[in-house]
């Protein structure tokens, strides 16, 4: 057989069911033989983003795997494969490449030197021979530890190498998850226990972990509040009495108000990233780090006790630390602590409900969002936002119950990215309703990808907030947008969405939202993709009290 036929059996092995692919690659039809199926998207972006959503939503439980063309497919690639790294997404690429007798002669694209900046591990497979092994070495990057997006090239010359017919040596690798240090972790219980007010910072990874039950049996033991990170919203049900919703750009009231009254914070599974999409850590707090990458550990912020190792295992021990050192039931400050959630949430709400329930034309957007939270069961839903005013106003408000049922993302916050994601969600999850939130700039950079959820039998649902304007850039560039009207967008994109092969819908009328969502739900339902417009005014005013 030949190089590209091992691969695809070893992809077999590891029991992929799709191959994400762009358009020219001899993995294609190898794995295609195999009964591994194509998924094609407009744009090698978009195709990226769908193996992301994909990933996320199965916790990388199923491998996501993408293939693309030596040469222009795989310089197109860049910009979503480091929104991936930026997130920690596991996903395989598989690109091809030159034959390697021309490496080094210009004008041949060299993927690796540049790919090392967004990937775990960037490799070649140099001869056919090594394919089991190289295979090998890449899923076990993809499970082990810091997770993050693994290239391997595969050059034209190991692609059509010759093999023995028997095939591959290949056993799939388990990978591999460590514990804390037991001491590290006894310390940070008793600092738990010792804290005023502490508060728990749970990240991204207590989602990779499926570390839910125990973040939520840590949180009602100790009767302490938890706030998530943008990527870790719904790994914490947001209407439970100890959950003091989500952070990133935006933030709720409630996160807010406890970051800065809090004397402790626990985190569990986040990097305690410094940037524009982390909510910043105010001075004078103990910090304590749980987490699988030791990149992160001092990063950002001074961390007081760091325990290196899988938040489940780590949650687990803390669990039984907690039986040693304090015995059953919950800490005395628990009853002061939901009070103060329940009330700095309701006058959160309060603050914001006149937005959220607007009957003003143009629609507020808020509005979209409250009523999107109220019409879906979000039981049976994923929701996704994209970049810039969905991803800072959805952030906030919608609440979000079940695990992944919130796919937040964003620390690269490239547009259009959210359309992919919810496309690879519904490929993972068929049952469920699906529903990106985008702005009418984001879908200009995405939309010809509404023929590819038409084409590939996914039906999500996607509700454009068009405003007819970059939504909050007007202040980075105030005089090119008054005199020149950069700022400024036009056009019918329901009109655009039914000529791709979408239910479609244009909606100027608060009153009309509701309907209109009940309409394109059961569009979805019917098997067909649907698109609402909705037709918004510019609302640049954020949740960000901690800033």
């Amino acid at each position: 057989m030949k190089g590209v036929q091992a691969i695809a059996r070893i992809l077999k092995q590891e029991q992929t069911e799709y191959l994400f692919a762009y358009p020219n690659n001899a993995l294609i039809d190898a794995c295609a033989g195999l009964g591994i199926r194509t998924i094609m998207a407009r744009t090698e972006k978009t195709l990226i983003n769908m193996a992301d959503g994909y990933c996320r939503a199965t916790n990388g439980r199923r491998p996501a795997v993408v293939t693309v063309q030596n040469g222009p497919g795989i310089e197109n690639a860049f910009g979503a494969v480091a929104q991936a790294y930026s997130d920690s997404i596991p996903l395989l690429l598989l690109p091809g490449g030159e034959d390697q007798h021309r490496l080094g002669t210009p004008v041949v694209f060299d993927p690796l030197p540049p790919y090392s900046h967004v990937t775990k591990m960037a490799a070649r497979i140099n001869f056919a021979d090594r394919i089991p092994a190289m295979m090998r070495w890449a899923f076990t990057q993809l499970r082990t530890g810091q997770l993050g997006p693994v290239l391997l090239e595969v050059p034209a010359d190991v692609s059509r190498a010759e093999l023995d017919e028997a095939g591959p040596r290949y056993t799939p690798p388990a990978g591999a998850r460590s514990a804390g240090d037991p001491a590290a972790v006894a310390e940070v219980v008793r600092r738990l226990l010792d804290a005023r007010a502490p508060l728990i910072h749970a990240g991204h990874g207590v989602l990779w972990a499926e570390a839910w039950d125990e973040l939520r049996t840590l949180a009602e033991r100790l009767q302490v509040p938890v706030m998530t990170t943008m990527a870790a919203k719904s790994v914490f049900p947001e209407d439970h009495p100890l959950s003091a919703g989500a952070g990133g750009h935006t933030i709720t009231g409630t996160a807010a108000h406890l970051l800065r009254s809090c004397d402790f914070i626990l985190g569990v599974g986040c990097s305690f990233s410094h940037g524009g999409f982390s909510p910043p850590i105010p001075p004078g707090k103990q910090l304590a780090q749980i987490t699988s990458g030791a990149r992160d550990i001092d990063k950002a912020y001074a961390i007081d006790l760091a325990v290196l190792g899988d938040a489940r295992l780590v949650l687990r021990q803390l669990l039984d630390e907690l039986d040693r050192q304090s015995g059953p039931g919950p800490h005395p400050w628990g009853e002061e602590a939901v009070e103060t959630v329940r009330e700095t949430k309701e006058a959160f709400l309060g603050e914001w409900k006149p937005r959220l329930t607007s009957s003003e034309s143009p629609i507020n957007p808020y509005r979209v969002i409250w009523d999107l939270t109220h019409t879906v069961d979000r039981r049976q839903t994923m929701v996704t936002h994209d970049s810039g005013n969905p991803r800072d106003q959805m952030l906030t408000f919608y609440e979000a119950l079940i695990p992944r049922g919130y796919l937040g993302w964003g620390k690269s916050t490239q547009l259009g990215t959210g359309l992919g994601i919810a496309l690879g969600a519904k490929l993972a999850y068929p049952e469920r309703l699906v529903v990106n939130v985008m702005g009418d700039l984001a879908f200009g950079t995405a939309a010809m990808d509404v023929e590819t959820a038409v084409r590939e039998r996914l039906p999500v649902l996607t509700v454009i907030l068009n405003n007819g304007r970059l939504g909050g850039y007007g202040h980075h560039m105030p005089v090119a947008s008054e005199r020149y009207g950069a700022n400024r967008l036009t056009g019918n994109y329901a009109q655009v969405a039914a000529g791709l092969g979408a239910y479609s819908e244009r909606v100027e009328r608060p009153e009309d939202v509701v309907p209109a969502l009940r309409r394109g739900m059961a569009a979805t339902a019917d098997g067909r993709p649907a698109v609402l417009e909705m037709i918004t005014k510019e609302e640049p005013v954020y949740p960000a009290a901690a800033r």
